[in-house]
């Protein structure tokens, strides 16, 4: 925290007053855009739980590390909490039946990205018969114990990615993660899930971050973009609530894109930088979304597992934008125009995720999965249409990655194939932001080259040890 002092002069008493002021320092990384918000749609409308209305989910096999198995088959009963997919591979998380009913049939659905895997869809009975495990006190059981009621309860991580938090939080032995880092950046444009969890619950995020701390024997900070200032009191009024002041530290960010991104979080906040090909825990820390902590508060104060998932309906299109919980599995189509109603004559192009890493969807028959955080309906007004025309060499691009990379020259070298080339210019370490494609005058769409790139280059690696091992 900063303290600057001033002189100030009173005409009337011809005196002067002698003020000293208090300013949080606000963090911040070289690079990045400042996209239009447009959370103004949503920002002040209270999370309200929803479900859909053909009373079915259709729950994606596999959410979060390796493939997972079903564990039941069609006819099956089941009951909310019940495990219904899962794996034996370490770097996985379970998958649990969201709605209690029968399983109606196990097969191939279109999820974001526009892929098509297998799914599971339950036809519900209305009963909401549940299958939870029993309360776990979090700060009276061993690490062992608390890794595995985080697996046992399927968390992954809700930022996007959906990595196993329970992998996550138990990284090499040889590892010291001195800080949990509690995501509050929300930099995208139009989401404000985690601003109204942050101000509806703030008990849940400070305990599911907590309980991360007493796992890895870390401490917390909270990284605040500075355009939720008003989320300050709220978190400190919390953290004096539950005594821990000394272990939780709040840090004000610079509101930009992608603040919001593990690697530009602890470059802002620490200064250090995530080696290529690393991980975060590399550098001491450990970033975990704010949905992610309240899903561990329920897991071990109610035995919930990750059944449910809170996200934001917005963009232009939408006449009611929302916040709103769900069951996971819950097709976006079922909520039309029961729970949100949908101009379908102005939309022109339907985002799972926001506007700069979303997946853009063909139909909204589609489920809500772990890691869906925001679905937007966009008008023409909102999308640029502009075609693409030839590079203009004028190095924007480069001027906004946040790190440090000629996204430009990347796309240049894997246009002629040279794969070694764009490697040496970091094709892999790419975060696929979207920083470089939003700032593009000549409307390149880079992080899709960078993208097919990199799956060349994942390729060719394969191929090379398929080789040598022949």
């Amino acid at each position: 925290m900063n303290i600057l002092f001033f002189f100030i002069y009173f005409p009337f008493t011809n005196s002067l007053c002698f003020v000293k002021i208090k300013v949080m320092k606000t963090y911040t990384f070289k690079g990045g855009v400042k996209p239009q918000e447009c959370k103004e749609l949503s920002k002040d409308i209270n999370i309200c739980e929803v479900l859909p209305s053909s009373k079915t989910v259709t729950i994606p096999v596999t959410m979060g590390g390796a493939n997972n198995v079903p564990t039941v088959k069609a006819g099956d009963k089941v009951v909310k909490g019940q495990i219904i997919a899962d794996s034996t591979e370490f770097i996985s998380a379970p998958v649990h039946a969201s709605i209690s009913g029968t399983v109606k049939e196990i097969g191939l659905h279109l999820v974001s990205g526009n892929l098509k895997v297998s799914c599971i869809t339950i036809e519900g009975d209305g009963l909401d018969s549940t299958s939870y495990m029993e309360p776990l006190d979090p700060f009276n059981c061993s690490s062992k114990d608390a890794l595995k009621r985080i697996r046992d309860a399927g968390i992954t991580g809700q930022g996007g990615a959906s990595f196993p938090l329970h992998v996550k939080l138990n990284p090499p032995a040889n590892t010291e993660v001195k800080y949990i880092i509690l995501n509050a950046a929300e930099c995208e444009p139009y989401i404000t899930i985690d601003y109204r969890t942050l101000k509806e619950t703030p008990h849940r995020v400070i305990d599911g971050l907590r309980i991360m701390m007493k796992i890895t024997g870390a401490k917390g900070v909270i990284a605040l973009e500075d355009n939720k200032i008003d989320l300050l009191e709220i978190l400190k009024t919390e953290i004096l609530k539950e005594n821990c002041s000394q272990d939780i530290e709040i840090r004000i960010v610079k509101s930009k894109y992608p603040q919001g991104s593990e690697k530009m979080l602890i470059k802002s906040l620490f200064n250090k930088e995530v080696p290529s090909g690393g991980l975060p825990f590399e550098t001491g820390c450990i970033v975990s979304n704010t949905g992610t902590a309240c899903a561990v508060s329920d897991a071990f104060r109610l035995g919930k597992p990750l059944i449910e998932r809170a996200l934001t309906i917005s963009g232009g299109a939408c006449e009611t934008p929302k916040n709103i919980i769900v069951p996971v599995g819950t097709i976006v189509s079922d909520l039309v125009p029961e729970v949100v109603k949908i101009n379908a004559e102005k939309t022109v192009k339907l985002l799972s995720g926001g506007p700069l890493m979303g997946s853009s969807m063909i139909s909204a028959d589609f489920p809500i999965a772990k890691g869906t955080a925001c679905v937007l309906f966009l008008t023409k007004e909102e999308v640029n249409t502009d075609p693409e025309i030839p590079c203009i060499g004028c190095g924007k691009c480069i001027d906004v990655c946040p790190l440090g990379l000629a996204p430009t020259l990347i796309v240049s070298a894997l246009k002629v194939r040279n794969i070694e080339k764009a490697g040496k210019l970091g094709v892999m370490d790419c975060v696929e932001c979207g920083s470089c494609g939003f700032i593009c005058p000549a409307n390149v769409p880079l992080v899709q080259k960078i993208r097919l790139g990199k799956a060349n280059v994942k390729r060719q690696m394969a191929s090379k040890t398929a080789g040598g091992k022949a």
